[in-house]
């Protein structure tokens, strides 16, 4: 059985203004880290700088879990 896909055209308007938002949001959020990231330097970074950048493409599971783990304080 093959799930039909909806279209942009098809979604109603709390659909659109919703799907707007969450991808603002993970955009917001990626831009956010990569440049936490990029500002950072390595001696503040749990792990490699490389493999941070590659986890923060992963969405909302990236750059979150960068936030929370990836990020030294001292």
């Amino acid at each position: 059985m093959r799930l039909a896909r909806a279209r942009w055209s098809g979604l109603s308007t709390g659909r659109k203004v919703t799907t707007v938002l969450l991808t603002a949001t993970q955009l917001a959020l990626a831009a956010a880290a990569y440049r936490d990231l990029s500002r950072r330097p390595a001696a503040l970074v749990n792990g490699p700088k490389a493999a941070w950048g590659l986890a923060i493409s992963v969405n909302w599971v990236g750059p979150i879990a960068y936030f929370a783990k990836g990020r030294r304080t001292d």
